[in-house]
């Protein structure tokens, strides 16, 4: 009940009912024990509080259920089995998992339910986010509503594998507001940082089993975490143990260039140049008009029609790549049979490496 907490081997986190704020609204969560100033990384009934202190999470049925002081259910864990019926343990992991597992079974295989599976606005270590095609879960930030309200927010980071590569993007109201990794290639500065930390590993798996990034620390005595902001940031926060957090990197880096779909077709964004929004090598703005009044949404067309046997490429370097939804990946070919097959379809109007790490590898196309 609410004055009772379960701590994880290590000390590193607790699990437990708490409150933020004035509210009398309470909820069950996770938070780093150690760490000065509550620092909450996962909430149970996030959408549903408590209207006091009096709760009890216990096991009802081979599930945990969160009653009021009513008794009555405000969360559980909606966990189907079959009619084995041995005893099940709830643990909350060393890595902050809070898992439900048989008895006997220690290993993660075992787990029934983890909340990992169920993240709220935060990622910490060994956490994963993208699709678990086995279970068919795509688990995805949520931001809290405000600073003091747990409750779901308006803005997500979530994975898109529908079509072309998997992509990360932030919504807003679950609408695209910015792209912000492009498959397993950084966009973003923030994560090139990421990639050179020497007390962090990161990792972007894509195979029949999963689509997924997850990182974990080397050094036990930083600690890290992914969190999406109700003001619409990804943000890292880094720490060594017991002090307050440092925001290491947020994104958007700026909410000029890297709001989806700023420029329009054919254009780019760049923030060297007044306006930011400038036509490619070719084309002309199809608003004259628009573009002086600096709304470049219309974007650029060609200023000759494209002859599909005599025009080449022009190289556009540094680029972010355009969303994927509507281009042709293929990973077996590089990038010189890529430019060949995109020169052979009228189509075409554009190619890439699907994979920039190494020298590059693979192909991306884009059509219409």
């Amino acid at each position: 009940s609410s004055n009772k907490t379960l701590v994880s081997p290590g000390n590193v986190f607790e699990l437990g009912f708490f409150t933020t704020g004035s509210s009398s609204r309470w909820y069950l969560g996770i938070w780093y024990k150690k760490v000065s100033g509550r620092t909450y990384v996962w909430v149970a009934n996030r959408d549903n509080p408590l209207s006091s202190s009096i709760g009890t999470l216990r096991f009802s049925n081979m599930n945990l259920v969160l009653l009021d002081q009513s008794n009555k259910s405000v969360w559980w864990t909606n966990l189907t089995r079959g009619n084995e019926r041995s005893p099940v343990v709830a643990e909350l992991l060393a890595n902050g998992n809070f898992v439900i597992r048989d008895c006997s079974n220690n290993d993660a295989s075992g787990f029934l339910w983890q909340s990992f599976d169920y993240p709220t606005d935060t990622l910490f270590p060994e956490m994963k986010l993208g699709y678990d095609l086995k279970k068919g879960l795509n688990r995805f930030l949520t931001s809290w509503r405000n600073s003091d309200d747990p409750s779901s927010g308006n803005i997500s980071y979530k994975l898109d594998t529908q079509r072309g590569m998997p992509e990360f993007f932030l919504l807003k109201d679950g609408l695209r507001a910015t792209g912000v990794v492009h498959g397993m290639e950084s966009n973003l500065v923030a994560y090139q940082r990421d990639q050179k930390l020497s007390y962090m590993v990161y990792n972007f798996t894509e195979n029949s089993e999963e689509v997924a990034y997850t990182f974990r620390m080397t050094n036990s005595s930083i600690y890290s975490r992914l969190k999406i902001s109700s003001e619409g940031f990804l943000e890292r926060w880094t720490t060594p143990t017991s002090i307050p957090w440092n925001l290491f990197w947020s994104a958007p880096v700026d909410l000029k260039c890297d709001v989806y779909k700023t420029c329009g077709p054919y254009s780019y964004c760049d923030l060297n140049t007044s306006p930011l929004c400038n036509c490619i090598q070719g084309f002309m703005p199809s608003n004259v008009q628009q573009w002086d009044l600096r709304d470049p949404s219309a974007g650029c067309i060609r200023r000759t029609r494209l002859s599909c046997s005599g025009d080449g490429f022009t190289r556009m370097k540094n680029m972010k790549l355009p969303e994927t939804r509507m281009a042709i990946v293929d990973r077996s070919i590089g990038v010189k049979e890529c430019e060949k097959r995109c020169l052979s379809d009228c189509n075409c109007t554009a190619f890439a490496n699907a994979d920039i790490r190494n020298g590059g590898s693979g192909c991306v196309m884009w059509t219409g």
